[in-house]
């Protein structure tokens, strides 16, 4: 959604007013192809941004929530993450919920949040022009997203803060915590696809450390970035409960390639309480998110290469999942969980040389009907 020329790397925008406290109104083996998941791991051509010295100041900056919702049937998770803000030690300078095209969801967000800035998506069904709605109201230096079915915990906005003290930081993401169904976490399902139902997993960083692109549920970026870069491109994301992903991947990839000494930090003690509900939880939502984000990674491939959209994947299947077998496989009632590592991974390469094969079909059918899917400016319409 953003096109060029903004304000400078955590620079403020005189134009715009200022803000106060928005609540105050109120394994696969190396052989499989390199096409898995997940969102983040360090990439090796990072560098660590300088740690923050005495004489550098610690003003936090002011930050806008954004939070997109499309569904009623989520209307206790949404209740539940927008009281998550209002209750964090550092406070957001404002919340804005973004409802995409559900009249009857506007409506009732609108006569219940006090406090709350709440709009409809004026832009194409999905969750990436959703957001990019939300980047366009947004008035604060850092513009924080929360998915509506997570919580923060207390210091999840102080934490996911601080590293913006440093001006090569562009981007900090916070843990995904997953809250499992009464039953607890399935006995198949591997902590390693914990990216499947849209939480972090194992082999992310344990301190911060710089990833390639921040997990969706819990992320955040400096305002001027849309403004540079342009926001998340239509035609990969989430639309409704269709388990397509990746605009963060793509979006993440975009920055760092206009601009090489950005840096999107991993931060985990920013973290946020993600709910799971039982029908993620199944072995039929397994491969069906598996799928789409091979179909996902081959659309990014596109866009920005396979060198780029594939790097992360690469040490996670060739080192992460192997380890991961070998472990379930030694562990006592956890072969189950091996099956799961293989059938993901092959699932996600399925999904990614299906995509692969149809994009030129694609391709073709979108330049008949002149479209594209490309990322929106911040500033101007989504239409």
């Amino acid at each position: 959604m953003t096109a060029s020329t903004g304000t400078a790397p955590g620079g403020t925008d005189d134009s715009r007013p200022a803000l106060g406290p928005s609540h105050a109104a109120a394994g696969a083996t190396a052989a499989a192809p390199a096409s898995l998941i997940p969102a983040q791991a360090p990439p090796s051509t990072i560098v660590m941004p300088r740690p923050a010295t005495a004489a550098r100041p610690t003003v936090t900056p002011a930050a806008s929530v954004v939070i997109c919702a499309y569904t009623l049937e989520r209307w206790d998770d949404l209740v539940a993450a927008i009281a998550s803000v209002r209750h964090q030690r550092t406070a957001a300078d404002e919340i804005i919920l973004v409802v995409d095209h559900n009249d009857a969801l506007l409506a009732r967000a609108r006569a219940t949040f006090d406090g709350v800035t709440v709009l409809a998506n004026t832009g194409a069904r999905g969750l990436s022009a959703a957001r990019n709605t939300g980047v366009r109201a947004a008035r604060g230096d850092i513009v924080v997203f929360l998915d509506d079915d997570a919580q923060g915990a207390p210091d999840w906005l102080e934490h996911l803060l601080a590293p913006y003290a440093e001006p090569t930081v562009q981007g900090v993401g916070g843990a995904a915590v997953p809250t499992w169904p009464a039953s607890g976490r399935p006995a198949w399902f591997p902590p390693e696809f914990d990216w499947v139902v849209g939480c972090s997993y194992e082999g992310l960083p344990t301190s911060a450390q710089p990833v390639r692109n921040p997990i969706g549920a819990a992320m955040s970026f400096r305002r001027s970035v849309f403004e540079r870069v342009g926001g998340f491109s239509d035609g990969i994301g989430r639309i409704g409960s269709t388990p397509l992903g990746c605009e963060e991947t793509e979006f993440g990839i975009r920055l760092r390639q206009a601009d090489p000494q950005a840096t999107i930090l991993y931060e985990p003690r920013a973290r946020v309480h993600h709910r799971v509900t039982p029908a993620r939880a199944s072995f039929t939502y397994f491969r069906r998110r598996c799928y789409a984000e091979g179909r996902s990674k081959a659309l990014i491939s596109e866009r920005v290469g396979s060198t780029a959209a594939l790097a992360t994947e690469r040490t996670y299947v060739s080192r992460t999942l192997p380890r991961a077998v070998w472990r379930e496989m030694r562990t006592p009632g956890r072969r189950r969980g091996a099956v799961s590592i293989v059938s993901g991974a092959a699932l996600t390469a399925a999904g990614y040389l299906h995509g692969r094969l149809l994009l030129p079909v694609a391709a073709r059918r979108d330049r008949a009907d002149g479209r594209g899917g490309q990322a929106r400016p911040a500033g101007g319409p989504a239409s």
